[in-house]
Parts: C-alpha cells; sequence; structure tokens
C-alpha cells in the first residue's frame, strides 16, 4: 500500500471517528460536555475545539505549499486561531458543522496530492514564531497522530460518563485481503 493510500486510510478514518465522537456529544447535556475534567484542554468541548483549532492551523500550513494547495484555498479564508485552547465556538452544533467542513477539507487535499508531493518539503512558523522545515509526508504523519491521540482523551471522558461510542479501532476500516 503506498504512503498516499494510508494517508487516504488515515483521513477516512478521521472523518469516521469525527462523526461517532460528535453524535456521542450530542448525546450529552452543555454542562457534561463543558465541566472541567483535567483533560489537556479540560472538558470535551474544550478537547474537540483544540482539535479544529490545531486543523485550522495545519490546514493553513498545508495551503501555503504547492501540493494539494487548491483544495485548501478555502481553509484560507478562515481566521487565524489566536491560541492552541481558543474556543472558536461557544455551542456544539455550530461545532459540528464545522468539524464536519473540515473533514471535508482533509479528504479532498488528500485526494489531490500525488506520491511525488510527500517528499515535498514544507517550511513554516510555529504558534511561538519559531521557523522549521519539514517533510511533508512526516507533517501529515503528525497532524493525523495529533487528531488520534486528543480524540482518545475525548474517548477516556466519555467512558468515564459510561458513554459508549462503539468501536474506535483503525483495523475496522482496513479491507481484508483474501489469500
Amino acid at each position: 500500500m503506498s504512503q498516499l493510500t494510508q494517508f487516504r486510510l488515515l483521513a477516512d478514518y478521521n472523518q469516521w471517528m469525527n462523526q461517532k465522537i460528535y453524535q456521542a456529544a450530542a448525546r450529552l447535556s452543555e454542562e457534561a460536555l463543558k465541566q472541567e475534567r483535567g483533560a489537556f484542554f479540560g472538558s470535551i468541548f474544550g478537547t474537540l475545539n483544540h482539535l479544529v483549532v490545531a486543523d485550522i492551523i495545519w490546514l493553513k500550513r498545508f495551503a501555503s505549499n504547492q501540493a494539494g494547495s487548491s483544495a485548501l484555498q478555502s481553509i484560507l479564508e478562515q481566521p487565524n486561531p489566536t491560541s492552541l485552547a481558543q474556543c472558536l465556538f461557544q455551542d456544539l452544533s455550530h461545532l459540528t458543522r464545522h468539524r464536519q467542513w473540515l473533514d471535508k477539507q482533509i479528504l479532498c487535499f488528500i485526494d489531490e496530492l500525488q506520491e511525488s508531493d510527500l517528499g515535498t518539503i514544507l517550511t513554516y512558523r510555529n504558534t511561538k514564531g519559531i521557523g522549521f522545515s519539514k517533510p511533508l509526508s512526516s507533517l501529515l504523519m503528525h497532524f493525523f497522530n495529533h487528531q488520534t491521540h486528543h480524540r482518545g482523551q475525548v474517548t477516556t471522558l466519555f467512558s468515564q460518563l459510561d458513554e459508549d461510542i462503539g468501536d474506535t479501532d483503525l483495523l475496522l476500516l482496513i479491507d481484508d485481503i483474501d489469500i
């Protein structure tokens, strides 16, 4: 399986898991969603907002790269987040709609990439202004890993509330091979 096919699988997994998480979030009260729970970004809602913020930041960086940039032009119209903990949306319905839109942008971006694009070096500045130059393929791996990391925190918080979101394994999206 090519590296690009692997990234498409991760983009599909990202969308699938976000749908599951947001469906579970919709079953909770606003108070339960926003209650401080000791996670890196406080609450379930804070963590979901952080994921949207981080995705916007990374997608804007990816849009500055030649590879796949036309699929991300609408991302450039988004306001720049001011911090990693910024609360972009105050209610779940607006956050959900934006999450769904972002997931579509991610899928389009990955679909536009060519295998040869993955070696492209992306130069960017982090939120503290420090400059970096790294291969696009490594940054995409970080991008998807970051989402999985924080969704894992959210699923733990759901579990503590006895809110079952069902199976979460990437393995479920990998096709069986007949031998």
